[in-house]
């Protein structure tokens, strides 16, 4: 879970300024966390609390109420009576991770990140990109092999993972859409070394460069069983301390 919230971190100072190379500072004055670590740990805090997913965004959201939500996700978050909106965008899939940390079989971990994704985001492509999202980290962690993620990701949800980051980065523009990011942020995992060097193909994309990482970061985690020290420091120094308090309960209970 850190190596999403840590991902989210490293790209948030190239959303608004999108770079088209793996060369960059992973962290600067401007890095922060946003609506991305936000809701992730509100997706955490829910399944430690057994507590519902759109109680849980709503109350962590009000909390950060300048975190850079999409207009449609800020409405729903204070209409107390607010439903879901039919959304395909990418917040589906950015907040999901804790999902595959989470539970132990495929059918749980898809019939969860679902339900995270239809209070607002029940769109079937906001639904989808949630749950190759959480399934990929799920498969992360429990052993399997780069290949096998990129099989059962294609087959169960069409994405197409045979390109490569150099081919996507050429063209690759800004794109909200779950169609449009989760494919390419698992496809910059697949090619990934480490987690540092899957956060940075992340971002070298030069999309919703925060997105991308919070994902690519969450898969990487799984993956590769832990994120850098010095990347993990400065990612939690930059955390107010009740996120840490969830993110270490978190870890202690399922990473």
């Amino acid at each position: 879970m850190l190596g999403a919230v840590a991902g989210d971190i490293i790209g948030s100072v190239y959303e608004q300024h999108p770079i088209k190379t793996m060369e960059f500072p992973l962290f600067q004055g401007g890095s922060r966390f946003t609506d991305d670590t936000v809701l992730t740990v509100a997706t955490a805090s829910s399944i430690m609390e057994k507590r519902g997913y759109a109680e849980s965004f709503r109350a962590f959201g009000r909390l950060y109420p300048r975190a850079g939500y999409g207009g449609s996700f800020s409405k729903w978050l204070f209409d107390p009576h607010g439903k879901p909106y039919n959304s395909w965008g990418n917040g589906a899939a950015m907040r999901v991770s804790p999902v595959g940390f989470a539970f132990e079989t495929v059918e749980e971990v898809l019939r969860q990140a679902a339900k995270t994704a239809e209070v607002t985001h029940n769109h079937p492509e906001g639904i989808k990109g949630a749950q190759a999202g959480a399934l990929a980290v799920f498969l992360a962690r429990t052993g399997a092999a780069r290949q096998t993620i990129r099989e059962e990701i294609s087959l169960r949800f069409g994405y197409d993972l045979s390109r490569t980051t150099e081919q996507i980065r050429a063209a690759y523009r800004f794109d909200v859409s779950c169609q449009g990011t989760v494919p390419e942020a698992i496809i910059a995992f697949l090619e990934s070394t480490d987690y540092e060097d899957a956060v940075r193909r992340a971002v070298s994309l030069g999309g919703d460069s925060d997105t991308l990482a919070c994902i690519t970061g969450g898969i990487a985690h799984a993956f590769y069983g832990d994120v850098p020290e010095q990347i993990a420091r400065e990612a939690r120094r930059r955390l107010p301390e009740h996120f840490l308090d969830i993110i270490d309960r978190f870890n202690a209970a399922y990473v």
